[in-house]
């Protein structure tokens, strides 16, 4: 009698253990269909039923991340496609699926492992620029320069390949390198005003001011906002080729819009008398004085000034007075240099 109650036990079990297939299949494609009809939300609550009568089904755990995608809630589609990974290491589909997500989430270690993974079970899609990527962004350059020479292959045409290795070679102070991959980059994507602006600057850094110039000008001309960081590069850059209107054109605007910056009124000051124009950088460090009464630095320069127009005994004065106040000063006129700013 036993036996049969146990076989009655069986059998009532497995009918159960259909039933509740059955019903996480009929919430599986309901689900589906929801999704199909753009109905997200609808769809959510058939697989989350669906989920509950299976626990273990992956597929309905890869549908339902698949539908959170769709609303933007990214962070539970990982925790659900990252639940379907640990069960199932080799699905590709869930691996690559994983990748992209984690890109989209600037998750940069994920990326790595899960791009190397898709290596591992020969995903026909192309991972090189993803490498590329998220090594230069969790600063492993030499990793990002391999793999920029690897997707730089798989696709040549593509604008962001070049300018991940300039990002690198920047990073690694390798300006002229630097220079050459943003040359690259702006071949294939010729109006990128921001990847202007950062040739600019790195051609600044080289330095080769002339190059510097040509990449500012353009970034203005395609829409960069001029800046006073952009303005104050640019009219530096100016002044170092020599284009004295030019770069002080630029510089007074910008003593307009920031009337204090004692920083900027000692860049044209210096700007004068490089340009011998004595009593004008004078004027510009006196400037200086108005709001910084003992700035040594000024106080000498406006001194040296004195000494180079003819007045060498009121610009001994003035010097002796600024070496008072920093005796550092003292070595700048031995040597004859000039102060390095403020």
């Amino acid at each position: 009698m036993r036996k049969y109650l146990t076989m009655a036990g069986l059998l009532l079990l497995s009918a159960a253990t259909y039933s509740q297939a059955d019903s996480a299949l009929f919430y599986q494609q309901k689900g589906i269909a929801e999704k199909q009809a753009r109905r997200f939300k609808e769809a959510e609550k058939n697989l989350i039923k669906a989920s509950q009568f299976d626990p273990k089904n992956t597929s309905v755990q890869i549908d339902l991340a698949a539908v959170l995608q769709e609303m933007n809630r990214y962070m539970e589609a990982r925790e659900k496609l990252l639940a379907v990974e640990r069960a199932e290491p080799n699905n590709l589909t869930v691996v690559e699926n994983l990748a992209e997500l984690s890109v989209n989430l600037r998750k940069w270690d994920d990326v790595i492992r899960l791009t190397t993974r898709m290596k591992q079970l020969n995903s026909p899609k192309s991972v090189n620029f993803l490498l590329a990527k998220a090594n230069y962004e969790t600063e492993k350059y030499g990793e990002a320069l391999k793999y920029c020479e690897l997707a730089f292959k798989d696709d040549p045409k593509k604008a962001e390949t070049p300018y991940i290795a300039a990002r690198a070679f920047v990073e690694m102070s390798n300006y002229k390198r630097a220079a050459g991959c943003f040359e690259q980059a702006l071949e294939r994507d010729p109006t990128n005003a921001k990847w202007m602006y950062e040739a600019g600057l790195t051609y600044y850094a080289i330095p080769d001011d002339k190059k510097a110039i040509y990449w500012f000008e353009k970034a203005g001309e395609n829409g960069y906002k001029k800046s006073n960081d952009y303005l104050e590069n640019l009219g530096n850059a100016y002044l170092n080729t020599g284009q004295f209107d030019k770069g002080m054109e630029i510089m007074n605007q910008m003593l307009k819009n920031r009337p204090g910056d004692k920083e900027l009124m000692y860049t044209i000051g210096d700007a004068f008398y490089k340009a011998g124009k004595w009593d004008d950088a004078i004027n510009m460090w006196d400037r200086i004085l108005t709001v910084d009464a003992k700035n040594a630095n000024a106080i000498f320069m406006i001194g040296m000034a004195y000494i180079k127009k003819g007045e060498k005994e009121k610009g001994q004065k003035l010097c002796d007075a600024a070496i008072e106040i920093d005796p550092g000063l003292a070595k700048n006129r031995t040597e004859k240099k000039m102060p390095n700013g403020l």
